[in-house]
């Protein structure tokens, strides 16, 4: 096992915390909702295979009313025919921020994303894919583990 990176630098770590409780502020003011937030993060998680991520986020997903059939086909949201307009925009961001480079196809889906959610919460819904991005790197490189849980969502010891 590696050295988790939040523990041998504590101070980098809450460097992060206070960066994401910035973006996850600014992102609601600029008009991304916690939900578009959450679908962001989920994605990203999926897309990088961080599954401590996936674990903690799914959880706040349904916690903020995200359906249990949206999270069963986000893989497959293109197809699903479950995601509105401005959820289909914010699941863009997250795949072409967590997916780089851009090609022609994913900047075209950028430009389709931004004419969606308007120029402040597409920025927005950027900078919680660029997060939760770094987030991501942090959990797989440290190989944080991921506890089991019961129906309840509490650890099982």
């Amino acid at each position: 096992m590696r050295p988790f990176m939040d523990k041998v630098m504590p101070d980098a770590w809450q460097a992060m915390a206070a960066l994401s409780s910035v973006i996850r502020e600014e992102a609601s003011r600029h008009g991304l909702s916690v939900q578009e937030s959450e679908l962001i993060k989920l994605r990203a998680s999926q897309i990088n295979g961080c599954a401590f991520c996936l674990d903690l986020h799914a959880r706040d997903a349904r916690k903020v009313g995200i359906v249990q059939q949206q999270l069963d086909v986000l893989p497959a949201w293109r197809e699903s025919g479950l995601f509105d307009e401005r959820q289909s925009a914010v699941l863009v961001v997250a795949e072409a921020a967590t997916s780089l480079p851009l090609s022609e196809e994913s900047e075209a889906d950028l430009a389709g994303a931004r004419s969606v959610l308007g120029d402040e919460t597409f920025v927005a819904a950027e900078w919680v894919a660029v997060t939760i991005n770094a987030f991501n790197r942090i959990s797989i490189l440290s190989q944080h583990p991921v506890r089991p849980r019961d129906a309840d969502g509490k650890v099982v010891r």
